[in-house]
């Protein structure tokens, strides 16, 4: 049975639990998920070395993968650019795509653009549709922040990235609260843990200032949330 459950997270599905709201409104935290690892190549569970490819990440997958700054950490973002695309983000928080071949960066489609029940430090989220590819799915943004171009990487001050061979551009949904490529670089492919296909379970955390039970002890749980992840 523990041999089961080895090759069951090692090379099938692994469940992984959202700790931050950088993939709002998408994941949540407290959303459990399952990871397949088995959507981008079967690999060696302590070298990550490729033993069985399978498949390559597409535009706008929702994948898992070790933070190349820190390798012990896992992180979870959307699939932006592919190897070859130039990416741009514009001061306006929308993106353009150029993808290998073509002579011109082509928008992404944004559209249904409205208020939406989030609110961080205090600002309501805007909350937008996006399509990227056949990808259709959800946005939030903060009205109020001035994009952080000077942050970005490999220079500050520069929104464009050359996606290099073998490895992938990501960013996180909550495009105001997240850490992502446009901060600290590419993913490598060998980095990849796997797809994120389902969240399982999901608690909900919220509690009064006067409630007496830890901050990590569940209030409820989000029956609505259970299902597949777009």
């Amino acid at each position: 049975m523990i041999a089961f459950v080895l090759v069951l997270r090692s090379f099938i599905y692994e469940p992984f639990q959202i700790p931050s709201g950088s993939m709002m409104p998408t994941l949540l935290v407290g959303d459990f998920i399952l990871v397949e690892k088995y959507s981008y190549g079967l690999k060696d569970p302590v070298w990550r070395t490729q033993l069985v490819e399978t498949g390559k990440p597409e535009r706008g997958d929702i994948v898992v993968f070790k933070y190349p700054p820190q390798p012990n950490i896992d992180y979870i973002k959307r699939v932006v650019g592919l190897p070859g695309d130039t990416v741009r983000y514009s001061a306006r928080k929308d993106i353009c795509i150029q993808r290998p071949g073509e002579s011109s960066c082509k928008p992404v489609k944004l559209s249904n653009v409205q208020d939406s029940p989030f609110i961080q430090n205090g600002i309501p989220l805007i909350q937008m549709d996006e399509k990227l590819g056949e990808v259709g799915h959800q946005v939030l943004v903060n009205p109020l922040r001035r994009d952080r171009v000077d942050q970005y990487q490999p220079r500050n001050g520069v929104n464009e990235w050359v996606v290099p061979e073998g490895q992938y551009f990501v960013m996180g949904d909550n495009r105001d609260n997240s850490a992502d490529s446009r901060y600290w670089g590419f993913v490598p492919e060998g980095n990849l843990v796997g797809k994120a296909v389902g969240i399982w379970i999901s608690f909900e955390f919220e509690r009064g200032a006067d409630s007496i039970l830890p901050t990590w002890i569940p209030t409820g749980v989000r029956f609505n949330r259970i299902g597949g992840i777009d």
